[in-house]
């Protein structure tokens, strides 16, 4: 399944430099993480989208500046199907960014979007009362109770200010579970680490985290 990346800074970082973390962990994931890519970016307070049907690793990441807030994701495509560059995460909806790493297998809920990434992003905003974190657990708790079997389903959702992590999985701890670094001026969410084992801690298995 996919990959996922999201940094929160005081200070601005340049972009480049972060997906090339990306870029690492998805050409070596040992599931193929090649059918496209994105990310979203803050640029003068507003959100920048960018999306390329290229393998993360083949394109130029050299091409972005800097910001204060990145959210990542290389795609694996479930079943090798709708490989179009539209369905492509980061999703947009004017507010929020949202990117998802999993699989469900026969999930019985009714709602719109392209792909299943899209109707759950979807889904959780049904329950946005102006708190996304609760937002996000109470359509996490409801997909898992009406969906047969979890793989797993990680998402990461974000605004202007705050970032929002969802985690469950049931199975291959090594490959879902996802990696934080937190320190004084920045949090880094990322699904694989690639340095400094030590500097990271592993987001509970079924939990959600906001950080601000």
């Amino acid at each position: 399944m996919c990959r996922l990346l999201c940094v929160k800074s005081r200070q601005p970082f340049a972009i480049g430099d972060r997906l090339r973390h990306l870029a690492e962990i998805s050409r070596n994931s040992k599931e193929y993480q090649g059918h496209g890519w994105g990310c979203a970016f803050l640029l003068d307070g507003e959100w920048s989208i960018y999306r390329n049907i290229l393998p993360i690793w083949e394109d130029d990441l050299s091409q972005f500046g800097q910001t204060t807030l990145l959210l990542g994701h290389a795609r694996s495509a479930f079943r090798d199907e709708n490989i179009v560059v539209e369905n492509n995460m980061p999703f947009y909806d004017g507010r929020y960014v949202f990117a998802f790493n999993g699989e469900l297998r026969g999930v019985r809920i009714k709602e719109e979007g392209r792909i299943g990434a899209e109707k759950i992003f979807n889904y959780v905003k049904r329950f946005d009362k102006g708190d996304m974190g609760l937002a996000l657990r109470k359509g996490m708790d409801i997909i898992e109770k009406r969906t047969r079997y979890v793989r797993a389903m990680n998402m990461i959702i974000a605004d202007k200010n705050q970032v929002y992590v969802g985690s469950v999985f049931n199975e291959d701890p090594d490959y879902f579970t996802l990696r934080l670094k937190q320190g004084p001026d920045e949090v880094m969410i990322t699904s694989e680490t690639v340095a400094d084992p030590e500097a990271w801690r592993s987001v509970v298995n079924h939990s959600v985290e906001c950080f601000r």
